[in-house]
């Protein structure tokens, strides 16, 4: 059998980190469900009373969410508008009960392809705070994740936060889902976006990431290239943008589904950016 801890300060949790690796836990609702019928025998690092951790803190350039931080705690604080997509994100994160113990981190680190709150995360530019005894760095989220399951977080690390930089003025944002159903489904597609207007009704930044159709969630970045600058009425995605998505073949969806599928949801993000606020 695995060893246990749950240490009420961060420092002692760095030290644990040090000493060997051990399997971080938060709300623990990917963690534990992906365990049922078989024996923990792991040694496990459970952070849930790391209190520091917990928390948004507005700060003049940035938003610093806490690794504690649940889908719940984003959905109640007052945040501008540049985050509403992320808190629909997080009201579709299973039902209220997993989005009142998971957390925005855990479901980064747990680096599925299919993770709710990864396309919005991506759209606002995120950066991934990584804390060890001797150091903090932080990597963009799009570095940080390497693929299914896969992150660039050092064995004796922990991810303490994540940091959205503030976008431009006036920034708005949106996200979509296509699932089997409306609640607590796996996604088949999920696309989110950030519009920044600019002057004479252009784009002065348009940021559309897709999640569900590759190993890792994409930004499309020949999009967002091609529309910068233009008129909003001009704003319009064509098949050759989702070049670099990779969908499957899966129970959920085919990969010829999941390609039409993101070009239509991509769509419709842009017609709701579009629309002013």
């Amino acid at each position: 059998m695995g060893s246990y801890l749950r240490p009420t300060a961060l420092g002692q949790a760095l030290e644990a980190l040090g000493e060997g690796p051990r399997t971080i836990v938060a709300g623990g609702t990917d963690h534990y469900p992906a365990r049922v019928g078989r024996q923990i025998d792991e040694d496990v690092l459970d952070i849930s009373a790391l209190r520091e951790l917990r928390g948004i803190a507005d700060t003049r350039k940035q938003v610093r969410i806490g690794a504690l931080t649940t889908w719940s705690d984003l959905v109640r604080a007052p945040l501008p508008a540049w985050f509403d997509g992320l808190k629909q994100a997080a009201r579709e994160v299973g039902g209220l009960q997993v989005q009142n113990a998971g957390t925005l981190c855990g479901n980064v680190c747990n680096a599925s392809p299919a993770a709710d709150g990864v396309p919005s995360l991506l759209a606002l530019d995120a950066r991934v705070e990584l804390s060890a005894r001797d150091r903090v760095r932080e990597l963009p989220l799009s570095e940080f994740i390497t693929g299914n399951r896969r992150t660039q977080r050092g064995h004796d690390e922990l991810v303490t936060a994540l940091i959205v930089p503030k976008p431009g003025k006036g920034a708005r944002s949106t996200f979509l889902k296509l699932g089997a159903r409306k609640y607590m489904v796996i996604s088949i597609v999920m696309v989110a976006g950030v519009l920044v207007p600019g002057r004479g009704g252009k784009i002065a930044d348009l940021r559309i990431a897709v999640g569900a159709c590759s190993e890792v969630a994409q930004r499309l970045s020949a999009l967002e290239a091609d529309l910068t600058g233009r008129p909003m009425t001009a704003a319009l995605a064509k098949p050759e943008h989702l070049a670099p998505l990779g969908p499957i073949d899966d129970i959920r969806g085919t990969a010829a589904y999941r390609r039409d599928a993101a070009l239509t949801l991509v769509r419709r993000a842009l017609a709701r950016l579009m629309i002013a606020p």
